[in-house]
């Protein structure tokens, strides 16, 4: 039996792939967007990320599965078909998923940074592009391909786990 190892094969796995991916991502995506907001990166800053981050963290871990994945989930079955290579279906769930996320968690980090108001918007429209185009290409170049290396290595070393036991089994 060829499984794939570079997804997860059950919820647990699927959980440290998801929780890799979204720290990696809120990390990189909220630091960014906090220091172009104050112009520079400096001490205050730092505490400042470091404060938001969780709370970030916990809503991108909740609306990614519960939401933004399903839809990008259905998405990529629409547009791939079952013979499409490996790469072409992660690069539409990459795009579908980042598409989603930069859209809603755009809103969400002006609403956090500034507070609702009538400035969320214009906000909006001046910060969701280059959000989506930073996502997407950090993660299709870094984010996704590192946790899909992890995800390898759990595997591997699950895999001489098991044929050490079979050995000593037989």
């Amino acid at each position: 039996m060829n499984l794939e190892t570079r997804l997860p094969r059950n919820g647990k796995e699927g959980a440290l792939y998801g929780a890799i991916i979204c720290t990696l991502t809120v990390l990189f995506m909220s630091s960014l967007n906090i220091i172009l907001a104050v112009g520079e990166f400096n001490g205050e800053v730092a505490l400042s990320i470091l404060k938001v981050f969780p709370i970030i963290w916990v809503i991108v871990m909740i609306i990614e599965p519960v939401v933004i994945g399903r839809i990008a989930e259905k998405l990529t079955a629409k547009f791939t078909q079952p013979s499409d290579s490996f790469n072409a279906k992660i690069l539409f769930r990459i795009l579908f998923t980042v598409l989603g996320m930069s859209f809603v968690m755009t809103f969400i980090g002006d609403i956090i940074g500034n507070g609702l108001s009538s400035d969320t918007f214009h906000h909006f429209l001046a910060n969701w592009p280059r959000n989506f185009l930073i996502a997407l290409i950090a993660e299709s170049i870094v984010i996704q391909p590192f946790a899909r290396f992890v995800m390898v290595k759990l595997h591997a070393s699950q895999d001489k786990k098991k044929s050490s036991t079979a050995g000593i089994t037989a």
